[in-house]
């Protein structure tokens, strides 16, 4: 895969919805994968959302549009795994990751798939930008009563993948697995002193005064930080009224959270799960109710 020149530009000074022990994971992970834009199948073949090919990936005539998803007893399959990206670029979990776009368009096929009766999101992600994240989780909210739609945490679901499993219409965790986090970080970084000390001086020529707010090379100023403060609060609340929404909980109570984690059955107590289940159990009562 190619390789992008400013993969720090979606690390730092940008906000994202993960757990902050996964900073470095998110800098490993990310490196080959920024800015791809088309997505592929399996075999590395491309493929275009909503204008599939003439052959299938197995190089025969398509039947039906590519999919990222398996369908086991009328249930389609959905992994949530790694860091979450806006573009990934892929159908599948890849390298660690799974893409916004890949999700978005697993769950479009898989509510039109006549062959799929209930849709199962497996999640086990720490979160990730926010860029692409809430359109997603609305998208997943708007099709509630359509079909059976279940997070089953094969782990846990933290920040921006636990804003994914909210939306669904119930929530299983495993009792070592967790969930919450509900909250937004922004990592600034700048580095003038050691490029001071390195004998290197950078001079920034801007038009407009908050042009350069946030740039790498000269400290952040006060009337930058307040403004870079105030948008991570909005984001923040729309984290929160999002998660209320979905759970049907007072925004009073999420925020209270404090985007603190909740192991297994605390995250039941507090009302961001509905039950402690290992993820074979969970979807065993899934395929329990649709027989019903």
């Amino acid at each position: 895969m190619t390789n992008y020149p400013h993969l720090a530009q979606r690390l730092f000074n940008t906000p994202l919805a993960i757990l902050p022990s996964k900073g470095e994971m998110v800098m490993a992970a990310l490196a080959d994968r920024f800015g791809i834009t088309k997505l592929f199948r399996a075999n590395g073949t491309p493929a275009r959302m909503g204008a599939w090919s003439d052959d299938d990936e197995f190089g025969g005539p398509a039947e039906s549009p590519p999919r990222g998803y398996e369908v086991v007893a009328g249930v389609a399959i959905i992994p949530v795994t790694g860091t979450l990206v806006a573009k990934l670029g892929t159908l599948r979990p890849y390298s660690g990751m799974t893409g916004y776009d890949g999700l978005r368009a697993n769950f479009s096929m898989a509510i039109e798939d006549p062959e799929v009766v209930a849709i199962a999101f497996d999640i086990d992600s720490p979160g990730g930008e926010v860029s692409g994240c809430f359109d997603f989780v609305d998208a997943i909210y708007s099709q509630r009563g359509t079909k059976p739609i279940w997070a089953i945490l094969s782990d846990s679901a933290y920040s921006a993948a636990y804003a994914i499993a909210s939306a669904c219409d119930r929530i299983t965790v495993p009792r070592t697995g967790g969930t919450g986090s509900v909250g937004v970080i922004c990592m600034a970084v700048e580095f003038s002193k050691a490029l001071t000390s390195a004998g290197i001086t950078v001079t920034i020529f801007q038009y407009g005064d908050r042009k350069a707010d946030g740039n790498e090379y000269t400290p952040l100023e006060e009337a930058a930080r307040k403004r870079f403060q105030a948008d991570i609060d909005a984001m923040g609340d729309l984290f929160v009224s999002t998660v209320a929404r979905n759970r049907n909980l007072s925004t009073a109570k999420v925020r209270s959270t404090q985007a603190t984690t909740f192991l297994g059955a605390s995250g039941v107590e507090i009302g961001f799960a509905d039950a402690v289940m290992a993820p074979d159990e969970a979807f065993r009562s899934l395929l329990s109710e649709l027989g019903d």
